[in-house]
C-alpha cells in the first residue's frame, strides 16, 4: 500500500514477494496491474481526443468496419465508459475454451473480439452500463486505426514518457521483469504460484500491463490530475454513470466515467480503477488534482464471491483512501 500525499509517500507492507523468501514487495517489484490497464487505454484515447487525432464521437464502423455489424453505432466515448453493450470475449465459452487450451500463447490482439463478432448488443448503445473487457480492445484497437502504430508504441509517445514510467510494459506472453513479486491462487492449502501461467495477450489493452508500484503511483497522479488532456476532454471524461461498479468493486459508491471511476468514501472522494487477475488485484485513485494519491497491491487474485475476504480488501482501500485524504501530518 502505497500513500502518497504532496511530497510525502509513505509504503506499508506485509507479506514477502516471494513464499518462502523473506523479502518484501519493493517500490521497484514488477506486478501484472489487471484491469487497470484500462486506464493507460483511456490515458491513450483521451490524449489523441485532446490532439484531435480521435473524436468521442468517433464508431466502430468507422474504424473498425469489420466490426460494424451490429456493433457499428458504437462510440468511443461509449466503450470508455461501458456502455457500449458489446457482449464480453471474455465470458464467451469459445474464448473460455481457447485460453483453457492455450494459457501461454495469446492470439494477436486483432483476434480477441472475434470470439463475440456478430453477437447482438447486449442494449442500445449508450442506454446503459454493463463492465465489458471487450470495450478496451476495441479502443485499443481504435488507437492503431487512427495512428497506424501499435497500440505499445502508442502507449510509450502518449503516457510512459510524459509521465516518467520507465517499468511499465504491455507484454504478449507469460514473462515477467524482474524483480518481480509473485502471485499466488490462495484457495488450496498451500499458494500456488500462478506469476507467469496466463499470457498477457489474452487480456491485451483490457488488462495486459505490467508495472511497479512506484509506475503505478506516479500514473495514479498524472492520469486523474488530467496532465494529458485539454479541459473539454477531462470534462467529458468527468461526466460519471451512478451506480457502476468498477470489476471488481472498489470502496465506497461506485461511478463510472471514461476510462476512470469515482469512489465516494467516507473520508472523501476519489477517482482511480481496480482489477484482478491470476495472482493480483490493484487498485489506485487519485485526488481530482492528482496532489494525492493511493495504490493497494495484493499477490493474489480477490473477488467478490470471496465474501468476508473481498470486504475485507475494501475495508482496507478505505482506509488507505482516508489515509491519503487525511490533513493530519
Amino acid at each position: 500500500m502505497l500513500v502518497h500525499r504532496g511530497d510525502e509517500v509513505e509504503v506499508h507492507q506485509a507479506g514477502v514477494a516471494e513464499v518462502g523468501e523473506a523479502a518484501p514487495i519493493e517500490m521497484d517489484d514488477t506486478l501484472r496491474i489487471a484491469s487497470t490497464s484500462k486506464a493507460f487505454s483511456g490515458a491513450a484515447a483521451l490524449a489523441l481526443v485532446t490532439t484531435g487525432e480521435l473524436s468521442l464521437d468517433a464508431t466502430v464502423a468507422e474504424y473498425l468496419p469489420q466490426y460494424a455489424d451490429p456493433w457499428g453505432e458504437v462510440t468511443l466515448a461509449q466503450l470508455l465508459q461501458h456502455t457500449s453493450g458489446i457482449p464480453d470475449y471474455t465470458r464467451s465459452e469459445a474464448a473460455q475454451e481457447a485460453i483453457g487450451d492455450s494459457l501461454g500463447v495469446a492470439p494477436p490482439p486483432d483476434a480477441l473480439l472475434d470470439f463475440v463478432a456478430g453477437e447482438p448488443l447486449a442494449f442500445p448503445p449508450g442506454s446503459d452500463y454493463e463492465y465489458s473487457n471487450s470495450d478496451n480492445i476495441a479502443v485499443g484497437l481504435m488507437i492503431e486505426a487512427a495512428t497506424g502504430l501499435g497500440y505499445d508504441e502508442v502507449l510509450v509517445e502518449r503516457v510512459y514518457e510524459p509521465f516518467g514510467l520507465g517499468a511499465t510494459s504491455l507484454p504478449a506472453g507469460v514473462e515477467l521483469p524482474t524483480p518481480f513479486a509473485h502471485g499466488y491462487d490462495v484457495a488450496g492449502d498451500e499458494p500456488e504460484d500462478e506469476s507467469e501461467t496466463l499470457a498477457a495477450g489474452w487480456a491485451w489493452a483490457s488488462g495486459g500491463l505490467v508495472s511497479t508500484p512506484e509506475d503505478f503511483d506516479r500514473f495514479a497522479r498524472g492520469y486523474v490530475g488530467g496532465e494529458l488532456f485539454d479541459e473539454t476532454t477531462r470534462q467529458a471524461q468527468f461526466d460519471f454513470e451512478d451506480d457502476a461498479d468498477s470489476a471488481p468493486p472498489g470502496p465506497g459508491e461506485n461511478s463510472a466515467g471514461l476510462g476512470i471511476f469515482r469512489y465516494e468514501t467516507s473520508c472523501g472522494t476519489v477517482f482511480g480503477h481496480t482489477g484482478n487477475t491470476f495472482g493480483y488485484t490493484q487498485f489506485f485513485a487519485a485526488s481530482e488534482d492528482g496532489s494525492r494519491s493511493v495504490t493497494v497491491s495484493v499477490t493474489a487474485q480477490l473477488r467478490p464471491d470471496m465474501g468476508e475476504v473481498f470486504e475485507m480488501l475494501r475495508d482496507a482501500e478505505e482506509l488507505a483512501v482516508c489515509a491519503t485524504l487525511d490533513d493530519d501530518d
